[in-house]
C-alpha cells in the first residue's frame, strides 16, 4: 500500500504542477496520500501557501478538477480501480512555523535573563 500511496502522490504532484491551469490554484504541494484498503477512496493531503482565502480557492479548484485528475491518474497507473479523490488541506507546515516562532520568542527572554545575571550589558 505504501508503494501505491507514493506513486499516486508522485503522479498527482506532477499533474498539479504541469497540467492544471486553473488561475484559482495557488502554490499547492501534495504532502501525503492515503489510499483505502479497498482502493475505492484516496485522501490527498495538500499544503497550500497563502492565506485562508487562497487556500479555500485552491481547494475549490482541486475539487472541480478531481474528475480530470482521476482520469489522468487512471491512465498513468495500473490499478484495477482508480480511487475517488478527496482533497484535504494539510496545515502541519503552518503549525510547525508557528511553533518554531513561539519557541524562539520564549527562548529570547530566558537568554536576556541569563545575560542580566552574568552582568552583561
Amino acid at each position: 500500500m505504501a508503494r501505491i500511496d507514493h506513486e499516486i502522490q508522485r503522479i498527482l504532484g506532477t499533474l498539479l504542477t504541469q497540467e492544471l491551469k486553473d488561475p484559482r490554484l495557488g502554490f499547492v504541494t501534495v504532502t501525503r496520500v492515503e489510499v483505502a484498503d479497498d482502493l475505492h477512496h484516496c485522501k490527498v493531503y495538500v499544503s497550500i501557501i497563502g492565506d485562508r482565502h487562497v487556500a479555500a480557492q485552491s481547494l475549490e479548484a482541486l475539487d472541480r478538477a478531481k474528475g480530470f485528475l482521476r482520469g489522468e491518474l487512471g491512465h498513468r497507473i495500473d490499478l484495477r480501480h482508480t480511487p475517488e479523490l478527496v482533497f484535504m488541506e494539510d496545515r502541519s507546515t503552518e503549525r510547525a512555523i508557528s511553533l518554531a516562532k513561539k519557541l524562539r520568542e520564549s527562548a529570547a527572554p530566558a537568554i536576556d535573563s541569563a545575560d542580566a545575571l552574568d552582568g552583561a550589558p
